[in-house]
């Protein structure tokens, strides 16, 4: 009996692998700046200052809902990201927000951006780590554009150039 249940449930299990969905990604980014960390802070800390260091951003605005902040940014290409606040914390440097309507090809983002004292004086690093699941919720096949690689390369194509373009600003170039 138990050969039995034992070979039922291996032959169940491959069925139970493809039917889970779309796997969660990441995108995590570091980048050292050549700034104090309160500079750095001042700038990344301002949820409604993107459009100062972020290079794909021309404009944001920021909403109150109650308790809640909301900030549209209006991207160079006219596209409209909708995003919620979930926390900020001053003392320790980091901004926690997620999408809540966008263009991009991911469900459920959220992020955090950290900011740290670098290794050296006057040295900070930033992180900024995404956590999020491709467009396409259900199983394959998966429509053109809302795979998980399509995902992963929205999300880099925004974290890797936001950073890159904070730290010239931060560091005055």
């Amino acid at each position: 009996m138990k050969k039995l249940f034992a070979v039922i449930l291996a032959s169940l299990l491959p069925f139970a692998a493809s039917a889970h969905g779309p796997s969660p990604q990441k995108v995590e980014e570091t980048i050292t700046i050549k700034a104090p960390p309160a500079k750095v802070w001042a700038i990344v800390g301002d949820f409604n200052g993107m459009p100062k260091w972020h290079p794909a951003v021309k404009a944001s605005s920021i909403e109150k809902k109650g308790d809640d902040t909301f900030r549209t940014l209006t991207l160079k290409d006219g596209g409209i990201i909708k995003e919620r606040l979930k926390e900020k914390n001053d003392a320790d440097m980091r901004l926690k927000y997620e999408i809540t309507e966008s263009p991009l090809p991911v469900n459920d983002y959220y992020a955090v951006i950290t900011v740290k004292q670098g290794a050296n004086p006057n040295e900070t690093t930033v992180q900024w780590m995404a956590r999020f699941y491709r467009k396409y919720l259900l199983n394959p096949p998966i429509p053109a554009g809302q795979d998980d690689e399509s995902a992963l390369n929205a999300i880099t194509g925004i974290v890797k150039p936001g950073l890159d373009n904070l730290k010239k600003v931060a560091e005055g170039n």
